[in-house]
């Protein structure tokens, strides 16, 4: 998905960023709450500490500018809307953007068709199951407290780290080692360093994510 954004800049635009100023306008003619989902893409990466919702956005590729390009839209056009931005998402519903197939089921999966996995080990991010996210945006609609939230795990990893936590958990006999970033070279530039802090959720004491770890046991004991 952020690849073929960076090859449809127009078209990611028109979704991205008209799109929920569409939603925006119809959710204020009939006075409806808006919740709209963003992204950690809408940092740069350069920040060494957890991102939280007032710091100012850098995106570095199409699909973050456009999807903050989204959430500005949202917040210019009504009063009743949560955003909230998000990382590293994967849960029960296939990703249609990667074949049916969240990170955690890819690498399962490879693991039973190789003999060796390189996972990258210089991108860290908060993996976050999509159950907790539904279950935190229960609780926070029905406050009527609008705005802007980070909804993202406790903690934070590198995707090596996740793959090996995966392979941990489900005691899969599998050789997992560090690739390097030339050996999967990204058409696109990524944030290295894109997790974010529940800062306003924890700021109303109202923060229920569990650690991603804890997360991912849940979701492997439901698979």
């Amino acid at each position: 998905y952020v690849e073929s954004c960076e090859e449809n800049p127009e078209k990611s635009f028109l979704v991205n960023g008209i799109g929920a100023k569409n939603l925006a306008l119809i959710s204020g003619e009939l006075n409806i709450p808006l919740v709209h989902f963003s992204t950690d893409y809408v940092f740069d990466g350069l920040k060494d500490s957890p991102y939280v919702e007032n710091d100012l956005p850098l995106p570095l590729n199409v699909y973050g500018n456009t999807k903050l390009s989204g959430e500005n839209f949202i917040r210019n056009t009504t009063k009743l809307f949560f955003i909230a931005r998000a990382s590293g998402l994967y849960g029960h519903s296939a990703c249609r953007a990667k074949g049916g197939l969240n990170f955690v089921r890819l690498m399962l999966k490879l693991a039973e068709d190789r003999d060796e996995i390189r996972v990258v080990d210089d991108e860290i991010l908060s993996p976050t199951f999509t159950y907790d996210i539904a279950r935190q945006l229960k609780k926070l609609t029905r406050t009527g407290k609008y705005g802007l939230y980070h909804m993202t795990s406790q903690g934070s990893c590198s995707w090596y780290e996740f793959a090996r936590k995966i392979f941990e958990l489900t005691e899969t006999k599998i050789n997992l080692n560090i690739a390097s970033p030339e050996e999967f070279p990204s058409k696109v530039p990524r944030p290295k360093y894109s997790v974010l802090e529940n800062a306003n959720l924890m700021a109303m004491g109202m923060d229920i994510m569990p650690h991603w770890s804890e997360s991912l046991k849940q979701y492997l004991q439901e698979i």
